[in-house]
């Protein structure tokens, strides 16, 4: 039986598999932010806990635990992927999202008498907070790998970015999910007790929603076909080559898939270590910067600034925040990849220094928001998106799995570093925490500039003949 490949490529084919990919980008935002909204509640539960002390180094830990189980997914991402493929991999995570939803929604499940803080109880909430870190770190590694391996090289960096405009927009999504759940008892007496027992359960279950639909929806998506054609299933990779280009430029593309796939046992270091070293440093810059520590925590810090409310504030942030990955998406394949990642890093510096600067210098209050605005709102077109671009398109084909996967579970590491010092380093001395954070970013810029190659309109199959000339 002969097989019929489609003559020209669907626009719409691709970019419905690409929405479905991004719904896990939507996932990984929603759930690391969804704490930013909960973390007063969660601290004033356990602190009435009889049996143990809930100290602001638990809370901390608390507030971060989901940090250990993206550690535990990026280290293990490199493995489903290669082993499972990368659209059972992701399957794997929606079923992880929707488990923790529900767990940390009712963490007594079973075990524990339903509103009653324990030491146990807290345990088993971190346990639900960690699997869903899992998912979370199997998402940020293979949403970005499923869909620089599906898409053309003159548009992967758009796409690519796309995944980080679902992850800003699931961080918005939560930030005004979170204000509404408060604002529906705005007008209750005891608005607080309610939001203490009740009300950061409400915000972690609405997470079940977004992760049913994406466990449901990856199942209707196709296997990568740069995993398929390294498995030897070269029709099916030629049939989703061709879906997506066209039969004439599919054979191509998987004609250069093939020629690096005689490599396929090549170990980690095969091309030398500085692309590997490249891509982890690209990881940890991202989080050093020190923008998780404002995603986190930003009710608590525009509180501490006195600017009205703080929820409307930190909804605020997320708008401006879509807008400035837009700038990202649009621009990545026009001024490339290192021309944003510098821009940006000066343009967080200058944020960070002036959030420092106020706390030093009498300001009006004003200026240290503007200031936090423009920090994240250039790591937004910078860093946010382009960190991820260059994760995924960086490393040949051959040890792209497992270089992935260590170059994010780097991004984890210091994710969770940075997010569980930062109270102690905020409160030991705002001038600090936020001068230290515009310091890397300066630093940032310098590495980007001195070592970093352009990868704009290089095709994944490129990265090797890039990184063999480098050795």
């Amino acid at each position: 039986m002969t097989t019929t490949y489609r003559q020209t490529g669907s626009r719409a084919y691709l970019t419905g598999i690409v929405l479905v990919a991004v719904i896990g980008g939507l996932l990984f935002g929603y759930d690391t932010a969804v704490i930013s909204g909960a973390e007063r509640g969660l601290q004033a539960f356990f602190g009435g806990a009889a049996d143990f002390s809930y100290t602001d180094g638990l809370h901390g830990f608390t507030t971060s635990s989901a940090l250990i189980g993206c550690i535990i997914g990026a280290l293990i991402s490199g493995f489903m992927a290669s082993r499972l493929g990368r659209k059972r991999s992701l399957f794997a995570a929606g079923i992880m999202f929707f488990l923790s939803a529900l767990g940390s929604y009712c963490p007594e499940f079973l075990f524990f008498q339903k509103g009653v803080a324990t030491k146990g109880l807290l345990v088993a909430f971190n346990l639900y907070r960690v699997l869903g870190g899992i998912g979370v770190g199997l998402a940020s590694a293979l949403c970005p790998m499923y869909i620089a391996e599906v898409s053309p090289a003159n548009k992967r960096g758009t796409l690519v970015s796309w995944n980080q405009f679902a992850i800003i927009f699931g961080q918005l999504v939560v930030y005004f999910v979170n204000f509404l759940i408060i604002r529906s008892h705005a007008n209750d007496p005891a608005v607080v007790e309610w939001t203490n027992s009740i009300g950061w359960r409400v915000m972690f279950v609405s997470e079940a929603v977004p992760a049913a639909l994406f466990t449901i929806l990856i199942l209707l998506v196709p296997e990568t076909p740069r995993y398929l054609a390294l498995n030897g299933q070269d029709d099916k990779a030629l049939t989703v080559l061709s879906n997506i280009n066209g039969e004439a430029k599919a054979r191509e593309i998987l004609a250069e898939i093939k020629a690096t796939a005689v490599e396929k046992t090549e170990i980690l270091f095969s091309y030398g270590w500085m692309v590997i070293f490249i891509g982890c440093m690209l990881s940890v810059f991202q989080q050093i910067i020190g923008i998780n520590a404002v995603l986190y925590f930003a009710p608590r810090i525009f509180e501490s600034m006195g600017m009205g409310n703080p929820m409307f504030q930190t909804v605020l942030m997320g708008v401006i925040n879509i807008t400035f990955t837009l700038v990202a998406v649009f621009t990545v394949e026009k001024l490339g990849r290192k021309p944003l990642l510098i821009t940006g890093s000066l343009g967080m510096a200058v944020g960070a220094i002036g959030v420092a600067l106020s706390n030093v210098v009498t300001l009006p209050a004003i200026i240290p928001v503007i200031s936090i605005m423009v920090y994240s709102a250039c790591f937004m077109f910078s860093w946010g998106p382009i960190c991820w671009v260059y994760i995924s398109e960086l490393f040949p084909n051959t040890i792209r799995s497992q270089a992935t996967a260590i170059a994010v579970a780097f991004q984890w590491i210091f994710n969770f570093i940075v997010s569980s010092t930062f109270v102690p380093l905020y409160n030991y001395s705002h001038f600090l925490a936020y001068a230290i954070y515009g310091g890397i970013c300066i630093i940032a810029a310098i590495f980007v500039w001195r070592l970093v190659p352009e990868t704009k309109g290089k095709t994944l199959e490129d990265m090797t003949a890039l990184w063999r000339g480098r050795k």
